[in-house]
Parts: C-alpha cells; structure tokens; sequence
C-alpha cells in the first residue's frame, strides 16, 4: 500500500470518528451500518453494547457520561493486570472510556496518557476528564503509528479495537515497543480476521472503518509483533464473539470471517 493510501485511509478513518465525537452520526451499535463506521449509541444502549463484551455495571458506571459510546469489541482492562502507580498508555483513546478505568486500578501515584488522532475526540475526552476530576489522566493528539510519547516511558499499552484500524500495523507495534520500558506490556481488545476477507469486502471503505475490512489474522498480527521485538505473544480469537459482530453489518455474513481477540504481548527486559 502507497503512503497516498495510507494517508486516505487515515483521513476516512479521521473523517469518520470525528462525526463520532460531535454525534453527527446516527445512534447505532458498534460498526452499525447506519453511518458505515462505529456510531455512537446512546447511554442505554451503549452500556447494553459494553455489556455484552464484558465491561460490568461497576465499570460503565464508575466514568462521567459520554466516556462510553459503545465503541468496543472487548475489555483490555480485563487483561491487563495494572497496578497502583504505574504508567499506562491507550492508543486510540476516544471519549476517555478506557483511560479513565485505567486511571482508578492505577490511582493518584499512576498516570495514564489517552492518544488519538482525531481532535474532537481529544476535546470530548479533556472536557470528560474535568467532568470527572480525573488529575491523573492526559489526552494527546496524535497518530499510533507515530506516538507523542517518549521512548519507554509506558508500563503497560491498551487499545480496543483501533489497531485494527491503521494501514500500518506494523509501525504501531513498533512505536509501542519504543515507548514501553524494558518489561512493559501490551493488553489490547482487536478485531482478527479467520478466513480470508472476500475482495469485495477488502476494498469497501464502509467496512475499513466499521472495523472490518483493515482487519488482520494471527499469523500476520503475530509476525508483526515478532518482528518489532516483542515477546510471550498471545493472540486469542473469542468465537463468542462472533454473535455480536454479525450485527454490525447485518446480512453481509462477515462474522464467518473475522472475531473480536485478545491480544497480549511483552516488551523483553535486556
């Protein structure tokens, strides 16, 4: 793929989840149809969504209003172990919904960093931040391919479902290996392709960025994490998950070919 590409994909992906942040877009699920991308639902229904990929009741209702809107395919925080003090990261942060449970397991001694590309979100997310007096939580805006981050400054890494996509996976994982210290770890929520996406699916904006055609396998995903370093990787396509992705587009049978994982992956200590 071109760098023209790239910068494409990255403008339709910017276009897309900036409607998201200023609520252009029509209330859906996750990957809804409706505006060809995820769309933000409302309060019900965006816990109903969050629900259903394992957030509980304590979680969704522990943030300020409009941190969540069901954007989800997953629950990083239920892999990554954090703990008091230490420095976590989320790439592609949003409205805040992650790095704002982040910041509670880290608390006052710990920091979390939120980076996203599209600057509503970024707004969203800081008056959220206020909202909700979260003193430990900063929202920066960038690209994942390319964070605003120093090199290992970062404990642990999470995402939920925006690595997938990126036109250039390969950099953002080896970015994030840049910016975790010796021993730091990577806790992230993705979509994984199962089978090989039909061309036509490939090539239809709609589904790059309702999260589907950008999607990669394992093996690539486990290549890529390789080749940027990383160690102990574990990927784990979750069928269950397949029942909900068959809503985003339904009719399309794209749950035959991709499911929601976890992906898990350490930055070796030399």
């Amino acid at each position: 793929m071109s760098v023209n590409e790239h910068d494409q994909i990255r403008r339709q992906v910017r276009d897309a989840y900036g409607a998201v942040a200023r609520a252009e877009a029509p209330a859906g699920s996750c990957c809804a149809p409706a505006a060809g991308c995820c769309t933000p639902a409302d309060k019900d229904l965006a816990e109903l969504l969050s629900g259903g990929i394992g957030y509980s009741a304590d979680e969704m209702a522990g943030v300020p209003e409009g941190a969540n809107l069901g954007l989800g395919c997953g629950n990083p925080q239920a892999i990554a172990a954090l703990k008091p003090g230490e420095t976590v990261l989320d790439l592609g942060s949003g409205a805040g919904f992650d790095a704002f449970l982040a910041a509670r397991q880290v608390g006052a001694a710990g920091a979390v960093i939120g980076v996203d590309m599209t600057s509503d979100m970024i707004s969203k997310a800081r008056a959220n931040a206020v909202k909700g007096g979260y003193a430990n939580v900063a929202f920066r805006l960038g690209e994942i391919e390319h964070l605003p981050v120093a090199d290992a400054t970062v404990d642990v890494i999470i995402s939920n479902c925006v690595i997938n996509l990126s036109p250039d996976k390969a950099q953002v994982f080896r970015d994030a290996f840049r910016v975790l210290k010796p021993g730091g770890r990577l806790a992230i929520s993705d979509i994984v392709t199962t089978a090989p996406l039909p061309s036509d699916m490939q090539q239809e904006v709609a589904l790059y960025t309702a999260c589907i055609a950008g999607a990669a396998s394992v093996d690539e995903l486990t290549a890529m994490l390789g080749a940027a370093g990383f160690a102990d990787i574990r990927i784990a396509p979750k069928d269950a998950s397949r029942e909900f992705i068959r809503q985003w587009v339904p009719g399309r049978g794209i749950e035959d070919y991709i499911a929601s994982a976890t992906i898990e992956a350490v930055k070796p200590v030399r």
